[in-house]
């Protein structure tokens, strides 16, 4: 957990070549498992640098990346594009991520999650 209260769901490094899954979250489905580890590899492929994606205090998802100092190769403007692109196609994946934070790990009620929609 991030100092901000953020909690990392995933992410990939590209310095490394690893991907990491929170197994606090191994209760989704793999097929959501799945998706996400080919959006962090395909992005850091891409892009390079270190991508994550975190869940927010209030159980919003944000997307990160960022990149050491020294690579020159990081080209965050085609990272800019991508982190637009993910939010845009994958945004049904990423609010049901959210409501599935919200149900489970803040413990909200489902029924006023689906009807704030």
């Amino acid at each position: 957990m991030k100092e901000t209260g953020q909690i990392v769901l995933c992410g990939a490094n590209s310095y490394e070549q690893k991907y990491f899954f929170n197994p606090d979250f191994k209760k989704l489905p793999q097929s959501v498992q799945d998706e996400l580890h080919i959006i962090c590899v395909l992005f850091t492929e891409e892009a390079g640098g270190i991508f994550t994606i975190l869940f927010e205090p209030d159980g919003g998802v944000t997307l990160e990346t960022q990149a050491a100092e020294e690579d020159y190769l990081y080209d965050e403007v085609s990272a800019g594009l991508l982190l637009g692109e993910i939010r845009r196609k994958r945004k049904e994946l990423l609010e049901s991520l959210s409501l599935y934070y919200r149900a489970a790990v803040l413990k909200e009620d489902v029924g006023d999650l689906l009807e704030e929609e």
